[in-house]
């Protein structure tokens, strides 16, 4: 697992990548890259985030909550099951507001088995931690 630093440091990388291309560049591994910001649950300041989208539905889209399959949730995770009211950015896009939504036992039941069977990333992830790695609705408000 790479480390905190070494995380932030890919995710400014990335981000600046997208904004020099007006989101022509940003996808990865097949998937749309999304600016996900959140309000921090200790700080109250906005968070911001790049995440991959495995499955989109219409507006709404799905992201993993998975921080490689580490043992503990992802920040970002934490604070919008906090505070489910947060921005997304799609391809360079504008901020829009957005609702987040954990996905429940029937939902993760259908998706996940697509999702890690399209991206095998993900289902190494699981095999890495006993947690179950969740699953996030981000629809529009």
């Amino acid at each position: 697992m790479p480390s905190d630093f070494a995380l932030k440091t890919m995710n400014a990388v990335h981000r600046g990548l997208i904004k020099l291309t007006g989101g022509r560049v940003g996808w990865q591994a097949g998937m749309p890259v999304l600016e996900l910001t959140t309000i921090g649950r200790k700080s109250g300041q906005p968070r911001t985030v790049l995440l991959t989208s495995p499955h989109q539905d219409g507006e709404k889209l799905v992201v993993v909550a998975s921080r490689g399959g580490d043992d503990t949730h992802p920040a970002w995770f934490l604070n919008l099951r906090d505070n489910p009211d947060v921005e997304v950015s799609l391809k360079g896009a504008p901020k829009r507001p957005m609702r987040a939504r954990v996905a429940d036992a029937g939902e993760r039941a259908k998706l996940w088995p697509k999702i890690s069977g399209q991206f095998k990333n993900y289902a190494q992830y699981q095999t890495k931690t006993e947690r179950e790695i969740p699953l996030v609705f981000l629809e529009p408000r």
